[in-house]
């Protein structure tokens, strides 16, 4: 985003007054619009990174996210297949959660709580090889989301290390994306962004 060059006269948050909020909210406003291409730009931090796994960071989101395309789900659960795993590269410890964060103003409460627990229940898979709880799953049991988590790591996250599978590109995505960014659904900052 092009600096307009305006800027709030306050030092402290609380000298602040409608004009200086005008500014900050038309920035804002302009900055948040570009969010699908930062999130597109993240997401191709994945491509080439491949940690040991037969195909690449990049190649396992394309394909998480052509399976589910495929398989008829909505645009939302599409892009979340797609971004589950963005949070590779600056979580190594908690990926999960970033993916979660990025995506929770744009997707339902059972979208996000799926993206936020699909480690532990991907863990299923392959945890007991690497001396930890398979069942670390079960932590979760009795959760209204629970079978809507262990069916995405089942159909779509941990089937999808396939190198001949046939996934559709990142640009398939990109409309998806940028219609699921266009306007946040469970914000405490959706007010300010029904004026941009």
């Amino acid at each position: 985003m092009e600096d307009s060059g305006e800027r709030a006269s306050f030092t402290a948050m609380s000298e602040g007054t409608q004009a200086d909020w005008n500014i900050i909210g038309g920035q804002f406003r302009g900055f948040a619009s570009g969010l699908a291409d930062r999130v597109m730009a993240h997401l191709r931090l994945l491509d080439g990174d491949f940690g040991g796994f037969p195909i690449d960071r990049m190649q396992h989101s394309l394909q998480t996210a052509t399976r589910a395309h495929r398989d008829g789900r909505g645009e939302d659960y599409v892009v979340m297949a797609l971004l589950h795993d963005i949070g590779d590269t600056l979580g190594s410890y908690n990926h999960p959660e970033i993916g979660a964060a990025i995506l929770k103003p744009f997707v339902s409460e059972e979208i996000h709580w799926i993206c936020q627990n699909h480690g532990a229940f991907q863990g299923y898979y392959f945890f007991h090889f690497l001396g930890m709880d398979r069942d670390a799953r079960d932590a979760f049991r009795g959760h209204p989301h629970y079978a809507a988590c262990e069916e995405f790591c089942a159909k779509y996250d941990q089937a999808a290390f396939d190198p001949d599978y046939d996934s559709e590109p990142l640009e398939f995505f990109e409309p998806m994306v940028r219609r699921v960014f266009a306007r946040p659904i469970n914000s405490m900052y959706a007010k300010a962004a029904e004026t941009a």
